[in-house]
């Protein structure tokens, strides 16, 4: 759809001043969460920066609806209007970003990049690290998108980048040394996945059979914010530390922790096929990016890894499905 392939994650100094970007504020936060982040965007953004509502720009199914789904992927017409509403053309290079640092922007990014558009990125570190490096904001309602240059074109949906629950469980009955099954990892909590700890959700937590714990917080790493002057003349900002993707050798270590060597190789080198899940489909996509920067490090063409759309919200709350708890 969009022509040039950016990268997958940029920092500040790489954006700040480049034409034909457009900011996009994907923050989400997580169920009972007390925040509001379309009010936190009006408080503090980017300059020109739009807002995407994740939990909007979706499908909503009847079947979802009732399974409690709220950001399954939309159909290419959503994404279009969605885009056309945001002021982006298929060249407008998109720098998404969320105010946790990194959280929630790797699924927006896994959404523009399963409809084609690979002229979008991540900003490593989010709106916090834009302004601990001393980059402007702007507050208040912005008025109006930019112009786009026409209609945005209607994207066909990237089959493979998404799993459906009958995949999931057919694959499910597969044992992972089976050369013919996809290896499954969960980016929830280990004690989530483990069956010890609760859902946020009203489910019962554990596993999909035959899946490996990777919890997505292990690609990433924290930062402290340091712009003191900042907050002395904004001490309203509520942002006071961010996360980061983690350097790919990291991940490639945190990867083979997680599934061992031979799995993890197999992986890397495009042998197996690897699908993501976690609570909802949001976190399952921070182990998208980290998986993908690896490959992007290798200088190697980027394959499809799956996401599980549903994730653990569509799956446990089906009374069919089986449960695994405790170790694999």
């Amino acid at each position: 759809m969009s022509s040039r392939q950016a990268p997958l994650l940029v920092t500040p100094s790489e954006v700040s001043n480049v034409p034909n970007t457009v900011f996009v504020d994907a923050t989400w936060v997580m169920p009972n969460v007390p925040r509001k982040p379309r009010e936190e965007y009006d408080a503090f953004r980017i300059p020109r920066a739009r807002f995407l509502d994740i939990d909007e720009v979706a499908t909503h199914s009847e079947e979802g609806k009732k399974l409690g789904l709220k950001h399954m992927m939309p159909s290419g017409e959503l994404f279009a209007k969605a885009c056309e509403n945001l002021g982006i053309s298929r060249d407008s290079h998109v720098v998404l970003y969320d105010s946790h640092g990194l959280f929630s922007s790797p699924r927006a990014l896994y959404m523009f990049r399963a409809f084609s558009h690979v002229n979008s990125s991540v900003l490593n570190g989010g709106l916090p690290r834009w302004v601990d490096e001393g980059y402007p904001i702007e507050s208040g309602p912005l008025h109006g998108a930019s112009s786009t240059s026409g209609k945005y074109p209607v994207p066909e949906l990237n089959k493979d980048a998404v799993r459906s629950y009958s995949q999931m469980v057919n694959n499910s009955n597969l044992p992972a040394s089976d050369p013919t099954s996809e290896l499954v990892i969960d980016a929830r909590s280990r004690g989530r996945y483990l069956g010890t700890d609760p859902e946020p959700r009203p489910i019962p937590s554990g596993h999909i059979p035959n899946s490996f714990s990777l919890p997505f917080n292990v690609f990433t790493e924290s930062h402290e914010f340091t712009n003191t002057s900042f907050l002395q003349s904004h001490p309203a900002f509520p942002f006071k530390s961010y996360t980061t993707l983690r350097p790919p050798t990291e991940i490639n270590a945190e990867l083979t922790k997680a599934v061992g060597p031979v799995y993890a190789e197999s992986i890397l080198e495009g042998e197996r096929k690897v699908v993501a899940t976690c609570g909802s489909g949001m976190t399952a996509a921070v182990l998208w990016i980290g998986l993908s920067s690896v490959w992007e490090a290798r200088g190697r063409q980027l394959p499809t890894l799956g996401i599980y759309d549903e994730s653990w919200t569509g799956y446990a709350s089906r009374k069919e499905s089986k449960i695994a708890t405790g170790e694999q």
